[in-house]
């Protein structure tokens, strides 16, 4: 990687959805660097394309036009199986409904993307799955099935599948979405600690103290970026987060 260029550098990027003979532009023409170390968190409301670019960003879709340079490879120039390996290589991803098979122990879930990768042997794979577990905070509960674990930690488990393959960036579609505030605000503590490592993270969130953790707030509209500030990114006491309720899902009124 040239340290002299962005991780992220996107120039242009459009996307345009046909609903029968009406065109739908999702995105209109952004630009976009991310330095590698940044924690940005993507916002705006919905319909405004935050959700388009991160799967733009995460190689889930292509762009109708525009350039997208990750660690300065021309992604739009990549072939499926390259774009494949680029996704599992470089690239975490962190959903907000965690994505892990409910039949599968913690440390196994973490395992997954290191299946596609013939060079890891199996003791090395749970070596790298359990060091990833101690990272969240959760290797005790290595042998446990997501049904044995609350929302927060099954986000965990997520985080730490997320890093086993060392990526570049960790892309996060609203992360704490479906968590109570004590959890969310751990998690964005993780977040935080794995940032500091020098970790790059790019998060969409509609939650406004959700984005107030991340070092800088992209907001978009429109299919457009209408702002890009930088944060004094929020810090949360280990005594406030200890006063903050722990949440049963099932006492919430739907």
């Amino acid at each position: 990687m040239n340290t002299d260029q962005p991780l992220i550098s996107v120039k242009n990027l459009s996307k345009a959805y046909k609903m029968g003979d009406i065109e739908f532009l999702a995105l209109r023409n952004v630009s976009l660097d991310i330095e590698k170390g940044a924690f940005a968190a993507i916002m705006g409301p919905s319909g405004s394309g935050k959700s388009t670019f991160m799967n733009l960003l995460g190689c889930l879709d292509a762009p109708t036009k525009g350039e997208y340079l990750l660690d300065g490879v021309n992604v739009l120039s990549l072939g499926k199986n390259q774009l494949a390996e680029l996704r599992n290589r470089k690239i975490g991803f962190i959903f907000q409904s965690f994505n892990i098979l409910a039949r599968t122990s913690a440390i196994e879930n973490v395992e997954l993307p290191m299946l596609y990768n013939n060079s890891v042997k199996s003791k090395e794979r749970r070596e790298k799955a359990m060091n990833a577990l101690k990272s969240v905070g959760l290797a005790d509960r290595a042998q446990h099935m997501p049904s044995q674990l609350s929302g927060g930690q099954q986000q965990r488990v997520a985080i730490a599948r997320s890093l086993v393959n060392d990526p570049l960036v960790i892309m996060a579609d609203e992360p704490t979405g479906n968590l109570d505030t004590r959890s969310s605000y751990e998690i964005m503590g993780i977040f935080q600690q794995l940032n500091d490592k020098g970790i790059t993270i790019v998060m969409v969130t509609h939650e406004l103290d959700i984005a107030q953790f991340a070092r800088s707030n992209i907001m978009f509209r429109d299919g457009q970026i209408v702002s890009n500030t930088a944060v004094n990114a929020r810090k949360i006491a280990k005594d406030e987060l200890i006063k903050l309720p722990v949440i049963n899902p099932s006492e919430v009124l739907t």
